[in-house]
């Protein structure tokens, strides 16, 4: 799809999201069980903090002021301490000026893409690169501020993350790059970005002078080393945080999806601008919200007992699974990414769990696009979410098997 039709299509609604094309694939399809499984969206189950609904209540008096559109003092000391601790970053966040609260890191993932391609003059069409596969609101993106989105491939064999060799090959593609997408851990995939891996990653964007976009969502859950942070290793360069912003939210770390909470951190000269496209077009975090994420960010009990109960679901994967459909525990996130291609790909194994086990998963061509060899990385595999209860997953991974067997 050209960059101009894919701007056309997203203004006409013609670009599907993967559970609309999801659902569409299974329309009229009788479900094989009474008791149907869903482990297609990563919408988090396990407890949120017992505290947040009371510390909501106690700042009910905002909701008779406008919140403020770059988020209270308060809530930027809060999570600009909260980096200082996980990355040992001590005295090194400024949170006046580094930290950006966020409705979520849906929200600003989307709306930096607006100051990231107005920061850089190219020849010809502006470049935004995609690990591939991807999730939807990158596309978006892309697409929304009329750049070419280029696709890069993250399989098996580049360690499911994208091919930085390969990349650096690309110097037509690289000088007109505007901002590349990068996620740690991967979704679906759960790979992480190590050391080497992401200060070459912000190389490339210093050398090209394009915004490297550092998706850290599921960085709070993993089952062995907390993941590496984009802004940790950023921190030890003589150029600081200079072309690099992560993204983070309290969504997946709290189980606080409905929250709408989050932050962009990084470049803060970058974050200026985009402080101003949100004061132009964005909405505010309200203000009970922004007091109640204060305090979310500064407790982390919570935070180590759902790491817990995501292991232990892990567990019952590494025992059913073992041996089975290139299974891996994966570095971090909460979702499998099978490989089904002996059972004909991942559109055909989706039909099937759902026809004859009532089990529902996201085929992997639906979170990806042919990349520029022309093929789909998620055409033989299935995402899998792994967000109900430790009884509920191993019901639905025996049915699985049973199944494929």
């Amino acid at each position: 799809m050209s960059t101009h039709g894919g701007l056309e299509a997203l203004a006409q609604g013609a670009i599907l999201s993967p559970f609309t094309r999801l659902a569409r694939l299974l329309e009229g399809i009788t479900p094989g069980h009474e008791k149907v499984i869903e482990l297609t969206i990563g919408d988090p189950k396990e407890r949120m903090p017992d505290f947040v609904i009371d510390r909501m209540v106690e700042a009910k008096q905002l909701l008779g002021t406008y919140p403020k559109i770059r988020g209270s003092d308060e809530l930027r000391q809060a999570i600009a301490s909260w980096i200082e601790r996980r990355y040992g970053l001590a005295g090194r966040i400024d949170a006046a000026r580094e930290v950006l609260p966020i409705n979520g890191s849906r929200e600003g993932l989307f709306y930096a893409m607006l100051p990231a391609v107005g920061r850089k003059r190219v020849q010809g069409r502006p470049v935004v690169l995609l690990p591939n596969p991807f999730y939807h609101t990158y596309l978006g993106a892309a697409y929304a501020t009329n750049c070419e989105p280029y696709f890069l491939n993250a399989t098996e064999a580049t360690g499911h993350l994208p091919d930085l060799d390969a990349l650096e090959r690309e110097t037509d593609i690289l000088e007109r790059t505007v901002a590349f997408y990068l996620c740690s851990p991967a979704n679906p995939q759960g790979a992480v970005a190590n050391t080497s891996y992401t200060m070459r990653a912000l190389e490339l964007a210093r050398r090209y002078d394009f915004m490297l976009f550092f998706d850290e969502c599921y960085s709070e859950i993993y089952t062995g080393e907390p993941p590496t942070g984009g802004l940790e290793v950023a921190a030890k360069t003589p150029e600081g945080f200079r072309n690099l912003v992560v993204f983070n939210s309290l969504s997946k770390r709290s189980n606080l999806p409905g929250l709408r909470s989050g932050f962009a951190a990084g470049d803060g000269e970058f974050l200026e601008s985009f402080a101003e496209v949100r004061n132009l077009i964005a909405p505010q975090m309200p203000g009970v919200v922004q007091h109640a994420s204060a305090a979310v960010w500064s407790e982390e009990q919570h935070v180590a007992t759902i790491r817990q109960s995501y292991r232990s679901k892990f567990d019952i994967c590494d025992e059913i699974l073992a041996g089975r459909f290139g299974y891996r525990r994966p570095e971090g996130g909460f979702f499998l990414w099978l490989d089904v291609s002996q059972f004909g790909g991942g559109v055909e194994t989706t039909v099937t769990l759902w026809q004859r086990a009532g089990v529902k998963v996201v085929p992997g061509a639906f979170l990806a696009q042919p990349g520029p060899d022309g093929v789909n990385p998620g055409d033989d595999r299935i995402r899998v979410a792994l967000v109900n209860d430790p009884a509920t997953i191993r019901e639905a991974l025996e049915r699985i098997v049973s199944v494929l067997s």
